[in-house]
């Protein structure tokens, strides 16, 4: 009996934005990683994002593992990608105003 090996290929498809999502779903790779860096194992995962496959997950957790410096990195540029573009929506529709109000109206009796 022989078992027949292959590379496994990760689950990933990316978006028109660069946004790595896992198998056919749209969760970001971003979602499991944190979710496996706070602990979750990878049915744990699945229960939070049921659109993923558990396989994908465990292959998308596999390829973590093995390419760590890789996925930091990826992690680190969409993080800076995330605040670019959080900035660029409060300059465009500041909330300072709206967060007074909403102080007021919490401060009245």
């Amino acid at each position: 009996m022989s078992l027949a090996t292959a590379t496994l290929t990760p689950p990933f498809a990316t978006d028109e934005h660069g946004v790595i999502r896992i198998g056919t779903s749209r969760v970001a790779l971003e979602r499991i990683v944190h979710a496996f860096d706070a602990g979750a194992s990878a049915e744990e995962i699945v229960e939070s994002y049921p659109t993923v496959d558990l396989g994908d997950v465990y292959a998308t957790i596999t390829f973590i593992l093995k390419n760590r410096p890789e996925v930091d990195a990826y992690m680190a540029e969409s993080a800076v990608d995330a605040e670019r573009v959080h900035r660029e929506c409060e300059a465009r529709y500041p909330t300072s105003e709206l967060r007074r109000r909403i102080r007021e109206r919490a401060a009245v009796p």
